[in-house]
């Protein structure tokens, strides 16, 4: 007989007898701890429930407020682009408006001799609807036509504007919207932006209270039905509107505020609902609803406020019996112990089972101890003989495998540690380093330091001559790396890129100085790269434990700060980490946060400074300038925020804010005018790294807002010329053919070449204030303006003087024959309102 014949009959009548003993043991403590479970389970639900309500109810305000405000910047801007009069209005008009302004719908009301009426909208169920019975909407309505503030308590009032609390459109009870009012008595209609639907109830479907029900619902078995009664209305004759021909339930009369109500026992569950509201206690009951045994329990919140609510939990009660059946089959499983028994039992019969059984254990053991390629040597036929024949197949398998694995491990454990590139150590083997440098240093007291080392300017190598020789150049730079790390207390790594980092200990300042001066001094030898000879230069910031920080993280953070000041100080140079880096990166940060809101928020301002033809004393051109004040920051130079703007990438949307309002300015004061105005506008070198796609941006603008290319000048720094050059010169020369004028701001101040001023396509040369400033009442000082002025005369260019303050200053100009000018001796940079009052002034 077989051991499967053999063991079952012993086993069947023990195991037997252990699982009702087991079972009836547990199986009254299972089903008390499973109801104890249930009701604390109930309690953690409406704790979350109510949290998600209340917080609901403080974010859905905040959002309302937001969105309040939202509606008040549209009303403006439908205000400065609408006529003052209503009947001038078209209703495609408004929907164009809607759709540009990013809201639902916009719709204007006017005073009749009883009522407000809508007038003119971009959804038809507005237009001549009456307002007369919207209680305290009409009395907001008539405090806006009067002029005076809006008292109303309900909603969000702002000078000249209220914005009603989200509701159900009577106009369309189908919506919910969000409106703002707005009118401040230069038009003879009130303004009525608003939000609806997705817009309105976006933030409440996103992280209202519903979702955390429905997730309760899905997740914990039982849980039939999560629902927030309002018990005001719960069980009541539900309260109606009718208004403009609609009948609504508003959104507080509605009797179940958030979840569902399928399991129902209306008449029942209203008098529990009454009741816990008044005692402030829970109150429960089991019965069958809707063919299904639940118990359903509600719980009293806030109910010493004004609005108190009730949530209702419905809770399967038959899966308490599942449950329990359940726990018996798992005490059932956990009688397996008991079975133990029994095999000792049949070791007694089975002597002849149990020896082969031990020899296999044996040699099992030994190949879990890693001693693979033994072999059973047991001569049966039955169970155990074939069991013997698979664990020696076992074994000659898993010492083939182990074999392959520790050549794999050795590739792997080489590649997870070293870049597939250099074959230096990576930023992992770094990191693991650093942690056990720093571990050691802390009982030493010895100096951890950390050189970081960016290669100046590589992208320019990658774009001249690819990205292969660029990981060539990379190679040769990290041979030159390792030549200079002699000492054995040096771990360089490469980060990525053209990034590498040393890790250095056990010496001084001093001595972490001169071994970053050296590699710095290195690097910046030519290289020789298939007969072209390259030279690139490196930046090197330091940091030190724990002299600077005792954080890890921290003191990589303070390295590569101190790298990147090194780049801005021009490369090619080494600089220690102080906390004047730090505050300067802060610094930066906090500004490009406040400067995206204000990009965001448009509250950057385009002045405008006058240029002058001296000899006449004529206006012939303006120059757009940015101006900025923050109300954390305060007035912040355009030199600042333009140079972080340049360094975060923001300075594409400042320029689109320049382009588009001073385009769309200047051509609406040349309509006026006799002799157009000619606009310059800044552009940042940044700007041509896509050259082509800046060309069409710009004809395109010019196009939208009418101003044709002979009236707009481009300004662009000598340093533009030096980025992507050969794009850059080919989207000027387009520009140039177009019609557009190309000038050289702040000349003289950067990198100066005779070379492109005759080969590049450029119409003027403006000296930079600077040079003006430094000319004296007795002339002196003034050989460089005067070089500039008959260079750009002999090369048939135009040339401006900026930052003439001085009538001295301006004489020597003139007598040069420079005519053309700018600076605070003629005008300082003005807004919009400001410099209209001055072309008056000079027109007139």
């Amino acid at each position: 007989m077989s051991i499967k014949k053999k063991l079952p009959l012993i086993f069947t009548s023990l195991v037997l007898c252990i699982l009702i003993a087991n079972s009836t043991l547990h199986y009254m403590r299972s089903k008390e701890k499973l109801i104890e479970f249930n009701e604390r389970e109930i309690e953690l639900i409406t704790q979350e429930v109510s949290h998600q309500v209340e917080t609901s109810k403080n974010g859905t305000q905040f959002v309302e407020d937001i969105m309040a405000r939202e509606l008040r910047t549209a009303s403006i801007a439908i205000r400065n682009v609408l006529p003052a009069r209503h009947e001038d209005v078209t209703n495609e008009q408004l929907v164009e408006l809607a759709e540009e302004l990013m809201v639902s719908h916009i719709t204007l009301f006017a005073e009749t001799d009883d009522d407000i009426i809508g007038v003119k909208s971009s959804d038809p169920h507005q237009i001549n609807i009456s307002t007369k019975e919207w209680i305290f909407w009409y009395e907001a309505f008539q405090q806006l036509f009067d002029l005076t503030p809006v008292t109303v308590e309900e909603g969000l009032a702002l000078p000249n504007y209220w914005s009603g609390p989200i509701e159900v459109a009577s106009s369309n009870p189908n919506h919910t919207d969000k409106w703002g009012y707005y009118y401040d008595g230069t038009t003879n209609y009130m303004i009525d932006p608003y939000f609806r639907d997705n817009q309105v109830l976006e933030y409440e479907q996103r992280f209202g209270p519903g979702n955390a029900m429905e997730r309760f619902r899905t997740m914990l078995d039982g849980v039939l039905e999560l629902t927030v009664i309002n018990p005001k209305n719960f069980g009541q004759e539900t309260e109606k509107s009718h208004k403009n021909g609609n009948t609504f339930i508003r959104i507080a009369d509605q009797p179940i505020w958030y979840g569902t109500y399928d399991y129902g026992n209306q008449p029942f569950d209203a008098q529990l609902v009454q009741t816990a509201v008044k005692t402030g206690e829970t109150q429960k009951y089991t019965e069958e609803v809707n063919g299904e045994l639940v118990t359903k329990t509600f719980v009293p919140i806030n109910t010493d406020t004004q609005d108190p609510y009730v949530i209702g939990v419905t809770y399967d009660y038959s899966l308490i019996q599942k449950e329990l059946d359940k726990e018996l089959l798992q005490h059932l499983v956990l009688a397996i112990p008991f079975i133990v028994m029994v095999l000792l039992t049949s070791f007694v019969f089975s002597r002849s089972i149990t020896r082969p059984i031990g020899y296999i254990v044996e040699k099992v053991n030994e190949i879990a101890q890693g001693n693979f390629g033994g072999n059973i040597d047991l001569k049966r036929k039955d169970e155990l003989g074939h069991l013997a024949q698979n664990v020696n197949a076992l074994s000659k398998s898993l010492q083939n495998y182990v074999t392959d694995l520790k050549q794999s491990q050795e590739v792997i454990q080489f590649q997870a540690y070293h870049d597939p590139l250099t074959g230096l150590l990576n930023r992992r083997y770094f990191q693991e380093e650093l942690e056990q440098r720093v571990i050691s240093a802390k009982e030493t007291g010895e100096t951890v330091a950390i050189l970081y080392i960016d290669i100046d300017r590589f992208k320019d190598i990658n774009d001249t001559f690819g990205h292969a020789k660029g990981d060539q150049l990379i190679n040769f730079i990290s041979e030159r790396l390792k030549n200079c790390l002699t000492i054995g207390n040096s771990v360089l790594t490469r980060q990525g890129g053209d990034e590498f980092v040393i890790l250095l200990s056990e010496l001084e300042e001093e001595e972490i100085k001169g071994i970053a001066d050296t590699i710095v001094t290195n690097i910046y030898q030519p290289y020789l790269i298939d007969g072209n000879e390259v030279t690139v230069s490196a930046s090197c910031g330091i940091s030190l434990y724990p002299k600077h920080t005792e954080n890890i993280d921290t003191l990589m953070v303070y390295a590569d700060g101190a790298m990147y000041a090194a780049k801005k100080q021009g490369g090619n140079k080494v600089l220690l980490y102080d906390e004047e880096i730090s505050k300067e990166k802060k610094k930066k940060l906090r500004i490009e946060t406040r400067l995206r809101k204000a990009i965001k928020n448009e509250e950057i301002e385009v002045y405008y400074q006058p240029k002058i033809d001296a000899r006449t004393d004529v206006v012939t051109g303006i120059e757009a300038l940015l101006r900025w004040t923050d109300e954390e920051l305060g007035f912040v130079s355009p030199d600042i925020f333009i140079s972080v703007a340049e360094e975060t990438g923001l300075i594409h949307p400042l320029w689109e804010i320049a382009m588009k309002e001073a385009c769309f300015q200047v051509n609406k004061w040349n309509e006026k005018r006799v002799v157009p105005l000619n606009l310059a506008v800044n552009f940042s070198a940044k700007q041509f790294q896509d050259a082509a796609s800046l060309v069409k941006q710009v004809k395109q603008m010019l196009s939208n807002c009418h101003l044709a290319p002979e009236n707009f000048e481009i300004e662009i720094t000598e340093s533009t010329l030096l980025f992507n050059s050969n794009e850059t010169i080919k989207a000027l020369q387009d520009l140039q053919e177009y019609g557009i004028s190309i000038s050289i701001d702040d000349f003289g101040t950067g990198y100066s070449s005779l070379s492109y001023l005759k080969t590049l396509p450029i119409d003027c040369l403006k000296i930079d204030r600077s040079f003006i400033l430094d000319i004296r009442e007795d002339y002196s000082n003034c050989g460089i303006p005067e070089a500039i002025i008959n260079l750009a005369r002999s090369l048939r260019l135009q040339v401006i003087a900026e930052g003439v303050e001085e009538e001295y200053q301006k004489e020597f100009l003139l007598q040069n024959q420079c005519y053309h000018m700018q600076g605070y001796l003629f005008s300082k940079p003005l807004n919009k309102q400001d410099l209209e009052g001055f072309l008056d002034r000079r027109d007139g």
